[in-house]
C-alpha cells in the first residue's frame, strides 16, 4: 500500500503497541509518520528475493535481521 494510503488506514499507537508486544522499540517524531512507515505498506521481503533469485538477478546467500532501523 502507499505511504498515504498507510497513514489513513493504520493508527500510529496501535503499531507502536504491536511492534513493542513483539520486543521492537520504537522513538518516532509523530504517530502519523510511524503510521506510514507501517510494515504493511512494504512488500514481503521474502517474496521479492525469491523472485530475484528464480529470475536469476540475483542469488540467496543469507538471510539477515535487522538489529535497528533509521529514518532521517
Amino acid at each position: 500500500m502507499s505511504r498515504a494510503k498507510a497513514r489513513k488506514m493504520v493508527r500510529g499507537q496501535a503499531l507502536r503497541d504491536q511492534l513493542k508486544s513483539r520486543g521492537i522499540l520504537i522513538c518516532a517524531g509523530s504517530m502519523s509518520g510511524l503510521a506510514e512507515e507501517a510494515p504493511a505498506a512494504y512488500k514481503d521481503v521474502s517474496r521479492v528475493v525469491e523472485v530475484v533469485h528464480k529470475l536469476g538477478i540475483g542469488r540467496k546467500i543469507a538471510r539477515l535481521e535487522p538489529v535497528a532501523v533509521i529514518k532521517g
